[in-house]
């Protein structure tokens, strides 16, 4: 398995790991992230959690039972129950890399992949049954053309989702790629690819990527120590957009009571951040790992 994992020095050097503290790596993938913090722990201890089962057994071989890491098979949206069902309450840092793996776009039976053939599928979680099949048959005209603007920022939308409604039913990724390039004008799928936005809306659309990100951010932020620190790495303006609004809102006192002069406890900022703008792979990261481009990266700590 290939995987360079992004921002990787810049993500764990903005997580200030204290050896003896408690770290979650909410998307474990293939540990490159999770390898680094546990090489920077003595007697602390790693949670980390992931919907892929593939990357969940490469992962148990590169830690090889080592007694202070502990890998949870589920979505990052669920974090604190599942930490509290192992007794975890607080933690010292919680790190998001919210990028597809490499494996996972590279291995063609997983269908996230408009450059190779297989069943359309795109589940990060395997063992769920909702697919990319369902949005790309099942879904109505209005629904389609939604999810293609608002998670691809497409501008031929609509007459994708037309075009695609016109072809179904529509089994394979190739098929999935014709049905899109033929819904726009020929030159225009030949300079901007419209099928990588697309396919991108489905996958967020399938694993509720958006709506699970704004569940976990205000959970992750109550979950951290005083001085605890989150780190998150976005790959999609949309993403970003939820990351940096979370953060700019618990790193702020509440409107409702700005300007009195005792503010009460609740009402005060959780988090200040590390960064006010996000950090960004540097062209030599860039050259070496071309995937990394879109990559932001926001650390803030708890007060």
């Amino acid at each position: 398995m290939e995987h360079i994992s992004v921002l990787k020095k810049e993500a764990i050097d903005g997580l200030n790991i204290k050896p003896d503290g408690i770290y979650v790596d909410a998307t474990l993938g293939f540990a490159g992230h999770s390898m680094e913090i546990h090489k920077r722990l003595k007697r602390g201890r790693l949670i980390a959690f992931d919907q892929d089962l593939v990357a969940i057994d490469y992962s148990k071989k590169i830690f090889d039972g080592a007694s202070n890491v502990t890998i949870i098979h589920a979505n990052f949206s669920n974090m604190k129950e599942e930490l509290a069902n192992i007794g975890i309450t607080k933690v010292d840092g919680i790190l998001f890399d919210l990028g597809v793996s490499s494996p996972q776009i590279d291995d063609a039976t997983r269908g996230f992949s408009f450059q190779k053939d297989s069943e359309l599928d795109m589940r990060m979680d395997t063992t769920k049954s909702f697919s990319a099949k369902n949005v790309v048959n099942e879904y109505s005209y209005e629904e389609l053309t939604r999810i293609f603007y608002q998670y691809g920022e497409e501008r031929y939308s609509s007459s994708i989702a037309k075009s695609i409604i016109k072809n179904r039913p529509i089994e394979r990724t190739l098929e999935l790629k014709n049905a899109i390039t033929s819904g726009v004008p020929i030159k225009y799928a030949l300079t901007n690819h419209p099928e990588r936005k697309i396919f991108q809306a489905i996958r967020i659309e399938v694993n509720k990527e958006l709506s699970v990100l704004e569940k976990v951010l205000p959970d992750a932020i109550d979950l951290l120590n005083k001085e605890g620190r989150i780190a998150v790495i976005t790959f999609h303006s949309l993403e970003d957009r939820i990351a940096k609004q979370t953060f700019v809102k618990y790193s702020s006192i509440d409107p409702l009571v700005k300007g009195l002069p005792n503010i009460p406890e609740e009402y005060k900022p959780k988090i200040k951040l590390i960064n006010k703008k996000p950090i960004i792979p540097s062209n030599e990261e860039i050259k070496i790992n071309p995937r990394s481009k879109s990559a932001k990266l926001r650390i803030v700590e708890r007060i």
